[in-house]
């Protein structure tokens, strides 16, 4: 693969320098955050060789190009933009900037969430294989080993607040023992636990307000949105006062107010106010998971995808830790897995119908991935591109977690989905099975039944023929003007030769003429430049001046398609160059020979003043 020339490629494709914002990459994908994606030419993007697949999430543009290449064309890409490498959480903070609130709340809502999660899955495995083990030894229930390990199993979940809280006050940029402290505090022991006032445990008043608002002194064991905009205020009071207190006071007077303020306001306010808040939003997730026949969940299993779509999936670990810490079930996993195996397996319907090489090899790792639980790859980079698979992943999801209803699944920690939350499922494994069997096998049909290929309108061949003595291995002038070295070009991307070697030419005339006998190979939507093959196989871009993609079209009119066979000499483009001055662009006009490594040598033939269809570069095989 030629990484240089795919990198390239993508710069082009993306508007440019002027159009980049920032750029990373992980172990499969080249990130990049864009100033405006209506610049961006996803088809011509999907069309490189070497990209898998193209999709926007989390403000992130987002190029499938592979493990043990990505790394390489993005070395490469950051050198011919001329930018300095970002990592992944520089990236994410750039383009979580320019997300707007709603999708800013969700983000912080995963960000809180997903670094205790081991945490979360640790203790649950336990609990699940210790349900499993009794279920086959009953009488291991009342061992000193059981004892232990349960103790073990349940203390995620018994100090769940003071977890959130440090994570939380990190994200916020709060002291995270401050946080921490905070979260103590709305679970210590001098409160009734809330989990047995659930069970009926009698409280006393912790707080009265003259009289009007009397709190109770209960903790919120279990609670996560009170935790969380509790330690939101304290981060907020600790930054300000950091700001304000004389250095000589700040160890001590900061810390003091921080916790002392916020404490109060958490434990007469924000607290009592909204754990009703969450009260109500579990009550309503449990009630329309528990409509009946399934209906419910059939619902949001049809619905979960198309949240990921949106970035608003994060929302639903609140729901997940909210629901374990109620009664240690949760029952939203197996919706999650139905609606994650469901776009899988509609991907992998894709994989084994398609007979475009290039989307088989990107739809099924993206399948196998969903069946793992990670389903980005399947959603953006297959079914979103071609429409139906991803309604038919809808379907199967919607299938799945109607099953996944009727028949009681739930698990005993979050996380993680698919063949991997079959280690979270113990107490209801024949249930979990089936939601996967009915998800995968329901969405696989659906797909097979929608999915076709794309079929491309052939072109028109008309026969050409020039009245030129067109020689082989050779590319005649495109344009009528002054030929300079292509390294003069004002364009290090084009004057690196990093495209290929060739001239470049100011045109006198505002039209492009075919270089040789050959075919449209390329025809960019904007007509701001055109490629063609020789009949000889001499590959050739025409790019019309300097960055006028960003025209969009506007000046430039194309008198052929893609795919046209063409003579030397044939008007290819005609465009105003009044105009396009005026608007501010250079003129200059590349004529590269964008397959040079398969060529011994390519040389320019005269550099000066030339007319159509003279005689300007020659190769050598």
């Amino acid at each position: 693969m030629d990484y240089r020339s795919c990198a390239s490629q993508i710069y082009e494709q993306i508007g440019g320098k002027d159009n980049l914002i920032s750029a990373a990459h992980c172990a499969t994908r080249l990130r990049l955050v864009i100033a405006d994606n209506s610049k961006v030419n996803v088809p011509a993007l999907e069309e490189i060789d070497g990209v898998k697949g193209v999709f926007d999430a989390s403000g992130q543009l987002q190029l499938i190009i592979g493990t043990g290449t990505v790394n390489k064309v993005y070395d490469e890409f950051i050198d011919i933009a001329g930018i300095e490498a970002s990592t992944k959480e520089e990236l994410k903070q750039v383009a979580a900037s320019k997300a707007p609130w709603w999708k800013r709340a969700i983000k912080t809502l995963g960000d809180i969430f997903i670094p205790i999660i081991p945490a979360i899955v640790a203790t649950g495995l336990l609990n699940g294989l210790l349900g499993g083990l009794v279920q086959i030894w009953p009488s291991m229930a009342d061992s000193y080993f059981y004892n232990l390990v349960n103790m073990f199993s349940n203390t995620s979940l018994t100090f769940l607040p003071i977890l959130i809280a440090i994570s939380a006050a990190k994200i916020f940029g709060g002291n995270i023992y401050l946080g921490a402290v905070i979260g103590m505090i709305m679970i210590h022991p001098s409160l009734v636990n809330a989990w047995t006032v659930a069970s009926g445990a009698e409280t006393t008043t912790l707080w009265s307000w003259f009289g009007a608002w009397n709190i109770a002194n209960v903790g919120y064991q279990g609670h996560v949105i009170p935790i969380i905009l509790s330690v939101w205020l304290m981060c907020t009071i600790e930054k300000k006062l950091h700001k304000i207190v004389p250095e000589m006071f700040d160890l001590f007077v900061t810390p003091l107010c921080s916790v002392l303020i916020a404490g109060f306001i958490a434990m007469t306010f924000v607290g009592p106010i909204f754990a009703q808040v969450e009260t109500w939003v579990l009550s309503g997730a449990k009630a329309l998971i528990a409509i009946p026949f399934g209906v419910g969940a059939f619902l949001m299993g049809g619905f979960y995808a198309p949240t990921v779509l949106a970035g608003a999936h994060h929302m639903y670990n609140a729901i997940e830790m909210m629901m374990l810490s109620d009664n240690g079930m949760n029952i939203w996993m197996p919706i999650a897995t139905a609606a994650n195996v469901a776009q899988g397996a509609a991907a992998l319907a894709v994989s084994l119908k398609t007979k475009n090489k290039k989307t088989k090899a990107m739809a099924l790792p993206a399948s196998l991935s969903a069946f793992m639980g990670i389903t980005e790859p399947a959603i953006f980079g297959v079914n979103i591109r071609y429409g139906k698979p991803f309604i038919a992943g809808m379907i199967g999801g919607a299938a799945g977690a109607c099953v996944a209803s009727i028949m009681g699944v739930y698990a005993t920690a979050n996380g993680i989905t698919g063949l991997f939350g079959l280690l979270i499922v113990t107490d209801c494994l024949p249930g979990y099975l089936l939601t996967f069997a009915v998800a995968s096998v329901v969405a696989f049909a659906a797909s097979w039944i929608l999915y076709k290929d794309e079929e491309k309108t052939p072109s028109v061949v008309v026969e050409t023929k020039s009245d030129i003595n067109v020689e082989a291995d050779s590319v005649y002038s495109p344009l009528k003007g002054e030929i300079i070295p292509l390294t003069e070009a004002p364009d290090k991307v084009f004057a690196s030769e990093a495209l290929g070697k060739g001239v470049a030419i100011n045109p006198a005339e505002g039209k492009v003429v075919a270089p040789f006998n050959g075919t449209v190979a390329m025809l960019y939507d904007t007509k701001h430049a055109i490629g063609l093959v020789s009949d000889d196989g001499i590959e050739v871009l025409i790019h019309i001046g300097l960055d006028t993609v960003k025209l969009n079209g506007e000046h430039f009119k194309a008198h052929v398609a893609q795919g046209d066979k063409v003579a030397c000499g044939q008007t290819l483009v005609t465009f105003d160059m009044d105009a396009i001055t005026k608007a501010g662009y250079p003129l200059v006009t590349p004529v590269i020979i964008s397959n040079t490594q398969k060529f011994a040598e390519v040389s320019a033939i005269k550099i000066g003043t030339t007319d159509f269809s003279e005689k300007v570069l020659k190769v050598t095989k």
